[in-house]
């Protein structure tokens, strides 16, 4: 790793000795809520002299041995470091001169960051037991003993054993499977971010030749409904920028606990149940999570400081996939909402934290609007200053270079210079968009004339109390509820007489709803606000719930209440980022 790629949420030492590959055997145990078994690191080693050091957070080392052949195993000089907050401990392991494997025997925490186990009663189908892992950003050291780094590539393999009466699935290509026992295989090297685990009551239903829904089985048949475009989308995505590099593209909808929209996981997206509209609305979510496929999982960032390299282009992309196969309006609706996200973080976010390149302490706080929504308006400024059609070549050809390799903001903007900028006349504000904080005047700004009509009409009822007539799409109602000013305990009921919004099964629709019901003190919308509360973990939901609760005492009273509840059924992620904001 160069120099000014070296990752400062990570004690790994990969520029002396690297890990290039993980062989991994575990037994998932639901009885003691751990992984435990053993990880086979294969290792370069710049030199005799250097330790290997990998990350770990909590885990229970047994042993660790190294070996020349892979063979056989001699028993080795190991220490753990101090152990940090955020980044865990070090574990460095002495490498005789001929090392080419170092095997780890150990076991991870009940309370490992990087999983969730949840009981029957937690789960779609109340009757088995469920399991899944959340890598991202540097949870994967909670299971797995390896140098935790975005910029450290691993192919890896992995034989899993868990109850018979279960499915074990990887974000790898499956092997084999036999009485309980699962084997995959990964040859394509990735970070380790981006090695995935579940272990659950699982089917799959097929989408196209090469795609397809895994989910328990009262969940298959509307999330198979749901996502039906998913082929469509691949053969969207591949028209513009180059073939889908990753065999096949499977989508695993789990619990609702699951604290993020979804997880790129190649191969194998993650997803939360909450994008399952019945109209197929919210599947912007799906063409963001596979658009990593060439943006984050192709072409990495090399640290978390670069982490708009994933995010910005892969919005952009979201976005082209949305109006490929949706149409114009669509993908305008949605860059126009976006915006508005944008703009209200960042009025909020500290000047740090608003530049494209920008480093946190904990990298999951950087996981904000700003690599998200700045970063695809810088590519989207690119587009209209240079012609989308010179655009397109150009992150093709982008693609193409840095294919499997984890970059650099620096690397990428040597690139972009080069292969864009030099040959053109028109200037990009390269430093105010990457490196300051704010939006730059330059920023493209979308329009739609129906999130137009529709921002008419909350400004009517706000005034009159007319009530719309309202056949809208999800986006159209969001722009609505969004554009309303804080409204009386009477206008609230009004609309809820009308739309019977505390009901709605849109969960986008639903949290932006209870929000606007928190703030107008509409007592029949408070046992929905518990039960959404208790029954879904995704973060950006559940947290500007609580903020809303909490800005009255009253309100207090009740996040408190509901938290000491639903906390032990959120992911460790989700526990964390709410823990500050309901208060002791």
């Amino acid at each position: 790793m160069p120099e000014h790629a070296r990752d400062v949420h990570s004690h790994g030492n990969p520029e002396k000795v690297r890990v290039r590959s993980v062989a991994l055997d575990l037994t998932a145990s639901f009885d003691a809520r751990t992984l435990s078994g053993s990880a086979i690191l294969g290792i370069d080693v710049a030199s005799g002299k250097d330790p290997l050091i990998v990350d770990t957070r909590d885990l229970v080392i047994e042993s660790v041995e190294t070996s020349g052949s892979g063979t056989s195993y001699a028993t080795a000089k190991w220490t753990i470091g101090a152990r940090d907050k955020i980044l865990g401990a070090p574990l460095s392991v002495e490498v005789p001169a001929g090392t080419s494997f170092v095997r780890v025997r150990y076991a991870s925490k009940p309370e490992a960051s990087g999983l969730q186990w949840l009981t029957p009663e937690q789960t779609a189908g109340k009757k088995q037991p469920f399991l899944f892992s959340q890598n991202q950003s540097i949870h994967a050291r909670s299971w797995i003993p390896i140098q935790d780094s975005p910029g450290v590539r691993v192919t890896y393999t992995a034989r899993i054993h868990a109850p018979k009466q279960l499915t074990a699935l990887m974000s790898a290509e499956h092997k084999g499977a036999a009485e309980g026992v699962f084997d995959f295989a990964m040859d394509t090297p990735i970070p380790a971010y981006l090695i995935a685990l579940a272990v659950g009551d699982l089917q799959f239903q097929s989408a196209g030749p090469r795609t397809g829904v895994y989910a328990e089985p009262s969940v298959l048949a509307k999330a198979s409904a749901e996502f039906s475009d998913m082929e469509k989308m691949v053969t969207a995505v591949e028209a513009l920028y180059g073939p889908y590099r990753w065999g096949r593209y499977d989508l695993l909808i789990l619990p609702p606990s699951f604290p993020f929209g979804g997880m790129e996981n190649p191969r194998l997206t993650f997803a939360t149940p909450t994008v399952i509209a019945g109209d197929k609305s919210l599947v912007g979510l799906i063409s963001h999570e596979l658009a990593h496929s060439w943006s984050g999982n192709l072409v990495t960032n090399a640290t978390w400081t670069d982490f708009w390299l994933n995010e910005g282009f892969t919005t952009y992309i979201e976005n082209r996939i949305q109006e490929e196969v949706y149409g114009e309006e669509q993908a305008a609706m949605e860059q126009v909402l976006d915006r508005r996200k944008l703009d209200e973080e960042m009025a909020e976010l500290p000047k740090e934290q608003q530049a494209l390149h920008a480093a946190t302490a904990d990298p999951d706080e950087g996981v904000t609007q700003v690599p998200y929504v700045k970063g695809s308006l810088f590519v989207r400024l690119l587009e209209r200053t240079y012609g989308r059609p010179t655009v397109d070549a150009y992150l093709r050809g982008y693609f193409d270079h840095f294919a499997f390799r984890s970059i650099t903001t620096a690397e990428m903007l040597e690139y972009l210079q080069r292969e864009l900028l030099d040959k053109q006349a028109a200037k990009i504000p390269l430093q105010e968009w990457i490196f300051e904080a704010g939006l730059p005047a330059s920023a493209p700004r979308a329009t739609s004339p129906k999130l137009d009509a529709v921002k008419r009409d909350a400004e009517a009822f706000a005034a009159t109390g007319a009530i719309p007539r309202a056949k809208w799409s999800t986006q159209e109602w969001l722009e609505f509820l969004q554009a309303l000013p804080p409204l009386k305990t009477t206008q609230a009921a009004a609309l809820d007489r009308a739309f019977a919004l505390t009901r709605t099964g849109n969960s986008e629709i639903l949290d932006q709803w209870l929000q606007i019901a928190i703030q107008a003190d509409y007592a029949p919308a408070y046992p929905r606000v518990e039960s959404f509360l208790m029954s879904v973990g995704r973060q950006k939901f559940i947290r500007p719930l609580y903020a809303a609760l909490m800005k009255t005492p009253e309100g207090q009273a009740r996040a408190k209440a509901i938290y000491a509840q639903a906390r032990p059924g959120y992911h460790p992620i989700a526990q964390t980022s709410v823990d500050k904001i309901v208060t002791p």
